[in-house]
């Protein structure tokens, strides 16, 4: 009953915020990796193919997702447009904020090449690094009103900052150092977004800062294929419960940090989101939500209860076995929670955002409709 009412209320915004009012925070900069990615990766590196961006744009557009991501959604709700990636030199208007993030991307430097791993040599102190350049080249061609795609050069201190990074972390070496061995290394994660806080803070000029905490990874398709487990380990929902613990454990770790660095950021705001209960939320009961499929993939080739194949991935063909194998998407995404087998699609994503835009996953709380006139995101 009780997640029933609490997102019914996701959805019951007050007419009276549903307007064309602006809002105090006039830009975004995100830091983050696949989740919050709206075509960084892409721009670094080979273009994305379909059928991702299916749902929405109508073709690729940089999303690890059929459609818009949650940094979409709440741009949306903030009344903004979608961020430009700051590493797409066409076509990009930096005017309203920038996207640092890019899919693969870690908290902690990666010790080997895309090419051989697959994780993004975009780590978070080279997003920090890219957001310091930023500034620097603002304050250098840019004026107090903003030109040339550029903001004004005083709109540091009045953006919100997003950091939704730190899966790619917990789950690159699970299957290798099992949940023991990445604990280990997880205090230097939480540490990592603190510390790069508290530089935003100094350097930078941020004020307000919101921090995503980690995914129920347990439930996603992918990790339920490829993760070693009994299935003792499975709950009433199908999601593997020594996962989704070790999650849990990292959350506190995160939220206990977070409440430490507060001291010294006076005048800031540093707000930790739990889209965590949301996500859970949505494998547990996708049919409360207008959901059918929780850990079932819409993209991905093999059927099953997981449609989760890790040898070919979304979007690709593979001779595996000297046979094509090729994945493909379903024709219903809005039915689904699980993209691609690690990513949202764009339903749960939305629903998501309404869960953020609302401020009932804010800790401490936050009156996000006090500072902005939320607009719709439908």
């Amino acid at each position: 009953m009780y997640y029933f009412i609490f997102f019914a209320l996701l959805f019951l915004v007050p007419p009276a915020t549903l307007t064309d009012a602006g809002c105090d925070f006039p830009a975004i900069f995100n830091l983050g990796d696949s989740n919050s990615d709206t075509g960084g990766f892409w721009a670094a590196f080979p273009a994305q193919t379909r059928p991702f961006g299916m749902t929405y744009f109508g073709k690729p557009a940089g999303r690890a997702s059929d459609g818009r991501a949650v940094i979409d959604f709440l741009a949306q709700g903030l009344g903004l447009p979608f961020l430009s990636p700051y590493l797409q030199s066409i076509g990009s208007n930096f005017t309203h904020g920038a996207n640092f993030a890019t899919a693969a991307s870690t908290v902690r430097l990666p010790s080997t090449s895309v090419f051989v791993s697959g994780v993004s040599p975009f780590s978070l102190a080279i997003q920090l690094n890219q957001m310091k350049e930023f500034r620097t080249r603002v304050l250098e061609f840019s004026n107090p009103q903003g030109n040339n795609y550029l903001p004004p050069t005083d709109i540091f201190s009045k953006s919100l900052y997003i950091f939704d990074i730190g899966q790619n972390d917990f789950s690159g070496g699970l299957a290798s150092l099992g949940i023991q061995g990445v604990k280990q290394y997880l205090p230097q994660v939480a540490s990592q977004i603190a510390w790069t806080i508290k530089d935003i803070y100094d350097e930078v000029g941020g004020r307000t800062f919101m921090v995503f905490n980690l995914a129920p990874i347990g439930c996603f398709p992918a990790f339920l294929t490829e993760l070693p487990h009994n299935t003792s380990d499975l709950d009433m929902y199908g999601c593997m419960m020594s996962y989704n613990n070790a999650v849990l454990d990292y959350n506190l770790m995160l939220k206990d940090t977070l409440s430490q660095i507060r001291d010294q950021l006076p005048g800031a705001t540093l707000v930790y989101v739990d889209t965590h209960s949301v996500k859970l939320e949505l494998f547990q009961h996708p049919k409360d939500h207008g959901l059918v499929y929780a850990t079932r993939a819409c993209c991905g080739e093999g059927g099953g209860d997981y449609n989760f194949n890790p040898h070919v991935f979304c979007g690709y063909s593979k001779v595996i076995d000297g046979k094509n194998v090729s994945t493909s998407a379903c024709a219903d995404p809005q039915n689904y929670v699980s993209w691609d087998g690690v990513h949202a699609t764009e339903a749960a994503n939305k629903i998501l955002a309404f869960g953020i835009l609302n401020g009932s996953l804010f800790d401490p709380p936050f009156p996000l409709s006090k500072y902005c006139d939320l607009q719709p995101i439908g």
